[in-house]
């Protein structure tokens, strides 16, 4: 599947890290240390983090389209 989803498998929240490192390549852990030192910046990262979280369908939905 190409795309940007939320696995089924590997979530530690919502899976939006997880889909994000399937996506390009990188493992779920360097997306979420990531994710977290970004927040030391100024910026609406916790309010993109939402958005991708509705955003993103889950890994199920994305099969039954095929």
């Amino acid at each position: 599947m190409n795309g940007i989803y939320r696995p089924r498998d590997g979530r530690v929240i919502a899976g939006v890290c997880a889909g994000l490192a399937r996506r390009f390549g990188m493992t779920p852990w360097t997306v979420r240390l990531l994710a977290l030192l970004s927040c030391l910046l100024p910026g609406p990262q916790f309010v993109a983090y939402i958005v991708l979280w509705i955003m993103l369908p889950n890994e199920r939905h994305m099969a039954r389209t095929y």
